[in-house]
């Protein structure tokens, strides 16, 4: 699965931060910055639930989120925050071996780790403010906020109750997935 979702030229980095390359008429190449609103998704943003459910066979959603997780020929891309999360869901209750398999996938070039940019936290201060009564918190927030920078549409989540409520910048609502 390494490398069959990458444009030639493009490193993970690149696709990060939303930018696409383009291979200029002399050869070189050229970062070229998308527009979020008439982009079409580059990526599947993915949130801890659907990660761990897929690490845990006994979960009630582990076939849907290992079909997703395998079939979606988008990029994997994880938000940094999601890693704690998940590793503490996995460490203590799975052991250590699921999350070193998440981590050689990560290795491997098949999950992409997106680290988050100051203005990230800008929005994750305006998000963990606006919705306190929803006790959105901090990885959620920065999820959304990952989701928001790169212009995605669709986030695999098993967080209905949140992710259906809060309203992004950049769209009307966000496809989450799986369905199930």
């Amino acid at each position: 699965m390494a490398g069959k979702w990458r444009r030639p030229g493009a490193s993970a980095a690149e696709l990060c931060r939303g930018r696409c390359i383009c291979r200029a008429t002399d050869g070189h190449r050229s970062s070229v910055r998308r527009d979020p609103l008439r982009a079409k998704p580059l990526a599947l943003i993915c949130d801890t639930g659907p990660l761990y459910a897929a690490m845990d066979r006994a979960d009630a959603d582990h076939a849907i989120c290992k079909e997703l997780l395998m079939s979606t020929m988008e990029p994997l891309l994880v938000p940094a925050p999601v890693l704690v999360e998940l590793d503490w869901l996995a460490s203590s209750r799975l052991g250590v071996k699921p999350f070193c398999s998440f981590l050689a996938d990560v290795r491997a070039g098949e999950i992409t780790i997106v680290d988050l940019l100051g203005e990230d936290y800008a929005r994750v201060d305006e998000l963990l403010t606006r919705y306190a009564d929803l006790q959105l918190g901090f990885v959620d927030s920065a999820v959304l906020a990952v989701v928001e920078r790169l212009g995605e549409r669709k986030l695999a989540t098993l967080d209905r109750r949140h992710f259906a409520t809060v309203r992004p910048r950049h769209a009307d609502s966000i496809e989450l997935v799986p369905v199930g």
